[in-house]
């Protein structure tokens, strides 16, 4: 594999990161009143406990595309996709925002969580307060912090936000070091990304060698890879309860049983 090809991941991570920053700095907005429109949102449903229920929980996504996949489903009605996701059973209803890597839009989280009891987590590359500030205002339960491209202050004091606003972050991490950093930031709730980011290579067996680096009590989230029932049932025997599953749910001619297949599944011996 080329020296390119191995990078390739942690560039185009990069790259949506500065994008990011520079729409944010581009598309200034006033903050106060951003506050008040979150402040006077509902209080969402409670994101923590939709995931540490009992038995398999789905966090399902809905997102058109993505930068190792391309289009996946470029036309989706995010709603139409939500319900389905949730009459199937799913936990909590995860939403790609970001418009030019994903093709998603805060519209769309806007319109999910109007549409669904489920909690529905903002799933984007969040950088800043104002990030979080539309969540809430838009009905989310949760957030997306990635340990990959935050500082460790800046880690702790997005998650520490995210719950003054009534939300709860879940914090992605793809090594043992970034474990080690998202369990530190206090997070409640931590994502193992099974995707290399240099080679946007997927290996389950990266969930499997970092649960133990989660202490009990918190919530581990198998994330990427998870396509079937045997590999809800094989990271079950890892650990995991709960799962994030997108591509595999968006490609489903039938997302609503594919789902309740997954939720299904149980652990291998």
């Amino acid at each position: 594999m080329s020296s390119t090809a191995r990078t390739s991941g942690v560039d185009i991570l990069d790259r949506i990161v500065r994008e990011t920053r520079a729409r944010l700095e581009a598309t200034p907005v006033d903050l106060d009143a951003l506050a008040a429109r979150a402040a006077a949102t509902p209080p969402a449903p409670d994101g923590l406990a939709s995931l540490s229920a009992p038995g398999v929980r789905l966090i399902a996504e809905v997102k058109r595309r993505s930068p190792s996949a391309g289009d996946i489903q470029a036309g989706a009605d995010p709603v139409a996709q939500a319900t389905a996701y949730a009459a199937g059973g799913a936990a909590a209803i995860s939403v790609l925002t970001e418009p030019a890597h994903f093709g998603g839009a805060l519209s769309d989280l806007e319109a999910v969580a109007s549409a669904v009891a489920a909690p529905c987590l903002r799933k984007d590359f969040i950088v800043s307060r104002r990030q979080l500030l539309e969540a809430r205002a838009a009905g989310a339960s949760l957030v997306l912090l990635i340990a990959a491209v935050l500082e460790d202050g800046e880690l702790r004091a997005l998650r520490e936000a995210s719950e003054a606003l009534g939300m709860h972050a879940l914090v992605e991490a793809h090594d043992a070091e970034e474990v080690d950093r998202a369990v530190a930031s206090g997070a409640r709730i931590v994502g193992v990304n099974n995707r290399d980011l240099r080679t946007f290579e997927i290996d389950l067996a990266t969930c499997e060698r970092l649960r133990s680096r989660i202490p009990s009590g918190l919530v581990a989230v198998a994330e990427s890879g998870v396509h079937t029932p045997d590999d809800v049932s094989r990271l079950r025997a890892s650990g995991y309860d709960v799962f994030l599953v997108g591509t595999a749910l968006m490609k489903a001619a039938d997302p609503r049983a594919a789902l309740a297949a997954l939720i299904a599944a149980e652990a291998s011996a």
